[in-house]
């Protein structure tokens, strides 16, 4: 049986004569998000199901394509959709976008999602720059034999974030009027949504949004020495003495509707990288 490490070098194998150039960033996209970046110069776009040893993603609204291409001079490696520990993929197959960007030796990344708001100041729409996150999945990523070729056994988790990237972020949405919320993202297994006694245990432990993602790929990405920015978009507000019920196609339609503000910020702070070289 192949290794992870095997399966994503034959991924390698066969994506690596179509770029012609180094790569600064990659981004991958959360729920509804997929069509973010729309001012990407796209040089080409390969579905996942072409992919040799490519997961599929079978979630709506995640299309499932890489794309590569060019903005603001950057040269861009885009995942439309990403997989999740609910639909029974693996830590380490939810990873492997990330391993893929490793190899490609991508030093920039940027993950997206769509969340729950936890913290009653927020608002459906707001974008929620993560500081911190909280893993209760219950599953890392860096289970199993070790690969000392993509990173030290222990990895340090203080510093998940980068800071600098944190302040283009703040940058960016001050420079385009769009309010920038921050705080601490906590990662659940899923797929059902939390009762209202769970999202008063999230409150209490000092989460601020609630999502099924983004966790175990923060992890490889620091594992992998990636510099990390994190965005959430918050769908929706679980008040747990108000509790609202929600659908997939209403978070989906939510994250839509702001995907157009979430561009904006993003397209402005890629202009602005690299903010310092990588060492």
């Amino acid at each position: 049986m192949k290794t992870l490490r095997q399966q994503v070098m034959e991924t390698i194998a066969f994506i690596k004569p179509r770029i012609k150039e180094s790569l600064d960033l990659g981004f991958l996209t959360g729920t509804g998000l997929s069509e973010t970046l729309s001012f990407l110069e796209v040089i080409w776009e390969i579905p996942y199901k072409d992919l040799p040893n490519f997961p599929r993603t079978t979630v709506e609204s995640h299309r499932g394509s890489m794309v590569y291409g060019s903005l603001e001079g950057k040269s861009i490696l885009v995942m439309q959709g990403r997989f999740h520990l609910y639909e029974g993929y693996t830590p380490q197959e939810v990873t492997f976008p990330i391993r893929l960007m490793q190899e490609l030796n991508i030093k920039t990344l940027i993950l997206s999602n769509a969340a729950g708001g936890i913290n009653l100041n927020f608002s459906s729409g707001d974008i929620m720059l993560i500081r911190d996150h909280i893993n209760l999945t219950g599953q890392n990523p860096l289970v199993g034999p070790e690969e000392p070729a993509w990173g030290i056994r222990f990895p340090d988790m203080t510093r998940v974030y980068d800071k600098d990237l944190m302040d283009l972020a703040r940058q960016s949405a001050a420079n385009n009027d769009i309010i920038l919320r921050e705080g601490v993202y906590t990662g659940l297994l899923g797929p059902s949504l939390e009762t209202p006694g769970e999202t008063r245990f999230l409150k209490v432990i000092g989460g601020d949004a609630v999502g099924f993602s983004t966790i175990m790929e923060a992890i490889a990405g620091v594992h992998a020495g990636m510099r990390i920015l994190g965005l959430s978009l918050i769908t929706n507000i679980n008040n747990p003495d108000a509790p609202v019920p929600t659908t997939l196609k209403a978070v989906i339609k939510t994250a839509e509707k702001a995907s157009a503000k979430m561009n904006c910020l993003l397209c402005d702070l890629i202009s602005r990288l690299p903010y310092k070289p990588i060492s």
